[in-house]
């Protein structure tokens, strides 16, 4: 028998809006379902008995970013149902995830557990992210409400944004997300103008009266400072227990401060909540075995690596002699040193069930021929006394192709902190370029969970391969990458600038306390394409072993709606998937547009020297801006220009339309 606010007490109802314990809902002694929440952007992060922070071990899998630049729908589903079913295996009810903040800053320190830069993207990966998981019976908790897109100093930090910038960029992945109906929604630590996102009334009414959401809004673990102020602004349920808050809640009631009638708003929505959240496990059962979801994870990688530069080198050759370089190769040499040395840090690192990957075993293994391999920096890749490129060099001079794994780790990109610099480390640059001047042949392929300043290097090597932090079997696909058993299809899902001085975020105001969002809607391709600011690879860019060429663009307007059709050649002798864009620019507007924005995508599969048709619609709201002097959505009659790119710099093929009132 379900209960009802009427069947609770007061001193229950203000028990039910604040947390159990660190990870739990109230269950007020067995009345109510207890459910567990559990930490989710690399898989899931289940604390252990003595609440160890870095929990049981689970599947890594690839993180968001990774999973954002497959571009696949279908692979983020799959991804999806494979948490879910973690999430069976370790008693968890609640995900908390997925993160669609925007990457207003590459400096931000959690940018590896977000999608993107572009809002269009970040909402559509994560609604069907969301549809896929709760459909397999664990809930959602979309994060973090609102524009909290950077680490410094998050539990102070006012973000101040315009009106129309909030809408049209920050506020809009949320939009598009909760077309899928998650249970709950987390707000996010920073100010918002000046205010506690865990007290942002404004912005919790456009969740709940404009875009129709129906769940709860959980704070983030310590967001809230005053809980009277919080429960008035809607926030219903406050994560983990804070007994100084709880005691000050009761106090403010019996004061006056809160009135009943708002205490049953929130504590309403609370009891929903946990029977929904309940009620979606009922009845089920995993989709894939474990061993299964483990090797699903090297799919993902597969389906998300970039092949950023390629002159030629890649794919490997066999016969060819190969030197391998940087401790990133053989993490499993290092993981008990150092287990961060692939994966991002903080709430979203997962503790892995496989043994760490050793690239010379997989190539010596995938590729054969002789392998030499030197470790040439430390295994944090910041200690520029500890090692030198030494043999390293000699290996490079004495061999037909020389690779070099470099990239970051949980040491420098993680929660509560943003990195200090787009560079690698003085060593690994150094050892990029000293191997490279031996070897004209050599690929650097990149850990990393967010943009890289290549600048000192990106001219003196052949190729670079952008893989991430790529989980559990990250090495194997690497491998097939490489070795060309699999054709590279993955696309950026952010703009990698020439450096960070080249970003908006570098010369817009901050200090302490307050962040100035100046650029407006200009962020990330936005800003570059609409100013001519050049890039060192374009949003949308990744390089395939194929190539492809487009034909036959074709505008076809059907009630309410704007298909968008063309055909995609491959004119080489490989299989591959190419990832096509759909860009909208305003022609004729009275208000300012950027450049133009991305309003669609597919990737599609097309054999060698064949072609296939690739059909996108896009509804009216893809011409659509917020209006200020009207304080809504509005759509301009006028001219617009569809644009379909292989990036958002690599125009193909492009058609005019006019708008008049409906389609």
């Amino acid at each position: 028998m379900k209960i009802t606010v009427k069947d609770l007490t007061i001193q229950e109802k203000l028990r039910l809006v604040c947390g159990k314990d660190f990870w739990h809902n109230e269950d007020l002694d067995g009345k109510l379902p207890c459910l567990h929440m559990t930490d989710a952007s690399m898989g899931i992060r289940m604390p252990d008995e003595s609440n160890d922070w870095n929990g049981k071990p689970s599947v890594a899998y690839p993180s968001l970013q990774m999973l954002a630049n497959t571009w696949n729908t279908d692979t983020v589903k799959k991804y999806a149902e494979c948490v879910a079913d973690d999430c069976l295996d370790a008693g968890a009810d609640i995900v908390l995830g997925p993160g669609v903040n925007i990457k207003r800053n590459p400096l931000c320190g959690r940018n590896f557990e977000y999608f993107s830069e572009d809002p269009y993207l970040a909402g559509v990966m994560a609604k069907e992210y969301i549809l896929a998981l709760q459909a397999e019976g664990a809930g959602a908790c979309l994060k973090h409400f609102c524009a909290n897109n950077s680490e410094y100093n998050r539990l102070q930090q006012s973000s101040d944004v315009d009106e129309r910038t909030l809408r049209e960029i920050y506020c809009k992945p949320f939009e598009i997300a909760l077309e899928a109906k998650p249970v709950s929604i987390m707000c996010s630590y920073n100010r918002i103008n000046g205010v506690y996102a865990s007290e942002y009334k404004k912005g919790f009414e456009i969740l709940r009266k404009e875009y129709g959401f129906d769940g709860i809004i959980i704070s983030d673990w310590g967001a809230v400072h005053d809980r009277t102020a919080s429960a008035k602004a809607g926030l219903d349920l406050e994560m983990p227990f804070n007994e100084e808050n709880y005691k000050r809640l009761v106090s403010d009631y019996n004061s006056g401060k809160i009135s009943e009638e708002e205490i049953d708003e929130c504590a309403e929505r609370v009891l929903r909540f946990v029977y929904r959240s309940n009620k979606l496990q009922k009845g089920k059962k995993r989709k894939y075995t474990r061993e299964e979801r483990i090797a699903f994870t090297q799919e993902v990688v597969e389906e998300a690596i970039v092949l950023l530069k390629n002159d030629g080198v890649l794919p490997l050759k066999k016969g060819k002699s190969i030197a391998m370089c940087g401790w990133y190769a053989r993490p499993c040499a290092y993981e008990r040193k150092n287990p961060d040395l692939v994966c991002g840090g903080g709430s979203g690192k997962v503790q892995r069930l496989t043994p760490m990957f050793d690239m010379l075993e997989i190539m010596r293994r995938g590729h054969g021929g002789n392998i030499l391999f030197e470790p040439a920096f430390s295994d944090r890749g910041t200690d520029d006394s500890f090692m030198i490129p030494g043999n390293a060099v000699d290996n490079a001079a004495a061999s037909d192709i020389n690779i070099v794994f470099a990239g970051t780790g949980a040491n420098i990109e993680s929660e509560g902190s943003d990195r200090q610099t787009m560079k690698l480390s003085d060593a690994q640059t150094r050892t990029i370029l000293d191997t490279a001047s031996v070897n004209e042949n050599t690929v650097v392929v990149l850990f990393a969970g967010a943009p890289v300043d290549m600048s000192g290097w990106i001219d003196e090597v052949a190729a670079v391969v952008y893989v991430g932090f790529p989980g559990e079997k990250g090495g194997e696909a690497i491998a097939n990458v490489l070795t060309g058993k699999v054709n590279p299809s993955g696309k950026l899902s952010e703009t990698f600038p020439l450096s960070f001085e080249d970003t908006p975020a570098a010369t817009g105001y901050a200090d302490s306390k307050i962040t100035r969002y100046d650029e407006g809607l200009d962020i990330g391709y936005r800003y570059y394409d609409t100013y001519g600011v050049p890039v060192l690879f374009p949003f949308g860019f990744g390089l395939s072993y194929s190539q492809f060429v487009y034909k036959d663009l074709n505008l076809k307007r059907d009630g309410k709606s704007l298909e968008v059709s063309f055909e995609i050649e491959n004119v080489s002798d490989i299989d591959g998937k190419e990832i096509s864009q759909i860009y909208v620019r305003a022609l004729s507007s009275c208000v300012y547009r950027p450049y133009k924005e991305l309003k669609g995508f597919a990737k599609t599969f097309i054999k060698a020297g064949r072609s296939a048709k690739v059909s996108v619609k896009l509804d009216m709201r893809a011409f659509e801006y917020w209006s200020v002097a009207n304080d809504g959505w509005q759509t301009e009659d006028g001219v617009y220009e569809i644009i379909v790119g292989a990036s958002c710099k690599d125009v193909k093929i492009k058609s005019k339309i006019k708008i008049g009132g409906k389609l």
